[in-house]
């Protein structure tokens, strides 16, 4: 689908919504220790290992649908409410939360560019008070159209309208630094690391030529793309 461009929020953009009586959810994804030091007024945290299965070999794959209802229970998920996510890493593990979001049917989410480093570069407050969600039953349903499963990877190996996206490092992808149970990538694979989208001189933006320096990589984002990392 294409890019919406109101999914990404700058903090001077965000700041003022926090106070609204239509307030969006605000979840913070990263390490309690980190959160517990400063977070975004009013945010929840939701920590990395709430959004992965967690056990070998893929540890990465989604938890199962028990365990993501408890997620949306906790957070008290309502379809009508917005939800922005941020992280502290310029959007690797918000991301996660927002394709997570997207699997479950919850369409009403955006992005703060840059995260908690925009946040703090722009002089806004951060607080240690944790945020108090209030909790709903939320039954799940599981979008699969969202997910890509291996047979879906190899189909796109012969599929000219697909390109799969191999976001980790060079030298993972060369196979010179193993931190999978194998060395090496998926046949055919476009390799660019997921940081490199991140702008350092911006408090860890998306760099504002993130489309070009995607196609120069060659991942043509008119075709179906499928992303991955090393779990």
């Amino acid at each position: 689908m294409p890019f919406d461009p109101q999914r990404l929020l700058e903090p001077a953009v965000l700041a003022p919504r926090l106070a609204a009586p239509d307030a969006p959810l605000v979840v913070d994804v990263g390490a309690p220790e980190r959160y517990a030091a400063a977070h975004l007024p009013g945010a929840v945290l939701v920590t990395p290992m709430e959004l992965v299965d967690g056990r070998p070999p893929a540890a990465g794959r989604l938890p199962d649908a028990d365990r993501l209802a408890e997620l949306a229970t906790r957070l008290g998920l309502a379809p009508e409410r917005e939800v922005v996510v941020y992280d502290d890493e310029g959007g690797g593990w918000a991301g996660r939360l927002a394709w997570t979001l997207t699997v479950l049917g919850h369409e009403r989410w955006a992005y703060l560019d840059g995260g908690l480093q925009a946040w703090h570069a722009a002089g806004l407050p951060l607080t240690r008070e944790p945020g108090a969600p209030t909790p709903r039953p939320q039954p799940v349903t599981i979008h699969r159209d969202a997910i890509a499963e291996t047979e879906d990877v190899l189909a796109a190996l012969e599929d000219p309208h697909a390109v799969i996206w191999d976001a980790r490092s060079p030298e993972e992808y060369a196979g010179r630094r193993r931190t999978a149970p194998r060395a090496g990538h998926v046949p055919g694979a476009r390799n660019l690391e997921w940081t490199e989208l991140m702008d350092p001189e911006r408090a860890l933006r998306l760099r504002r030529d993130a489309a070009e320096r995607i196609r120069a990589a060659g991942i043509d984002l008119d075709r179906t793309v499928i992303t991955h990392c090393h779990s």
